[in-house]
């Protein structure tokens, strides 16, 4: 634990855009779920991590518990989710807790699981807020650069589209674009990311699959942990979960989360408008690519 670090009070980005203290969590916290791909009940733990560290998954049931840096670099997959590994061991699904943590401005932290993947949870990012918020958010030293784009970065491959303005804020534009779907045809969503907006905004959307998508992978057994507690589920032009939505785009909403969790993949604070027409997981981390060699630190006045 950071006892002697003031707890942090939620607010947006420091108003300087150039440099912001380190941040990370002042006491463990944990919690149990089903992992969507294996079915498996995983305990997580996130731990707090001295300045510099950054983000790093540790595997706790694996031998001599491996451990590896939530960067672009150990990126090992996306299949319909974003996976890290080392090349031995890997951790599925880490978008929705790094959205979090990116939203939230943890630097450091270790993220223990004693299984495959992170839990779903309800297939939104809102477990993992409150359990930064449980943990409270206590600032560190040294303060981080807050890196910014000089010139405009795209990347586009077939219908999907992403680009990077230069910008003093950290935004996010979404479009979800299938014209043939009843409910998916057109949504968007666009947010200025702070504490405050992604809690109310974002935190609490879902992942979302049509049936005729999902119903075969369960069949298979690739999903083993799916079922209307984890992900919105379509059919035509029905929402199956009785429920309903929890926003009229909630989908892209989501997308937008997505986002956010694997551009943290960058490694570091930046700011920038990020621009994106019907991207997911294997579009993000390639952008985070492109934004990492991209992005300058902005140097103070001698």
């Amino acid at each position: 634990m950071y006892s002697s670090y003031e707890v942090t009070p939620f607010s947006s980005t420091l108003g300087d855009h150039t440099k912001r203290c380190q941040r990370t969590i002042h006491t463990s916290v944990e919690m149990s779920g089903v992992g969507l791909f294996s079915g498996l009940t995983i305990n997580m733990r996130l731990v707090p991590a001295p300045p510099g560290t950054g983000i790093v998954f540790k595997r706790v049931d694996l031998k001599n518990e491996p451990e590896f840096s939530a960067t672009v670099d150990n990126v090992c997959g996306t299949p319909r989710c974003t996976n890290l590994g080392d090349g031995k061991s890997i951790v599925q699904s880490v978008e929705h807790i790094l959205s979090a943590l990116k939203a939230y401005e943890i630097d450091n932290l270790y993220i223990e699981v004693d299984g495959p993947e992170v839990p779903a949870g309800d297939g939104s990012s809102l477990v993992f807020v409150e359990m930064l918020e449980r943990g409270q958010i206590v600032t560190e030293e040294p303060t981080l650069p807050i890196r910014h784009l000089e010139v405009p970065v795209y990347w586009s491959k077939g219908d999907v589209h992403m680009i990077a303005l230069p910008s003093e804020t950290f935004r996010l534009s979404y479009t979800l674009s299938y014209p043939n779907h009843p409910i998916l045809s057109s949504q968007f969503h666009t947010i200025d990311l702070t504490h405050d907006t992604y809690r109310t905004e974002i935190a609490q959307c879902r992942t979302f699959s049509l049936y005729e998508e999902i119903v075969p992978l369960l069949d298979q057994g690739v999903i083993k942990g799916g079922s209307l507690d984890s992900g919105v589920i379509i059919k035509g032009d029905k929402i199956l979960n009785p429920e309903g939505l929890r926003f009229k785009n909630e989908m892209a909403r989501h997308k937008v989360l997505d986002l956010i969790g694997d551009l943290s993949l960058v490694g570091f604070p930046f700011v920038a408008h990020i621009i994106a027409i019907r991207s997911g997981h294997f579009s993000n981390t390639m952008f985070a690519k492109l934004l990492r060699e991209s992005l300058v630190e902005i140097k103070e006045d001698a």
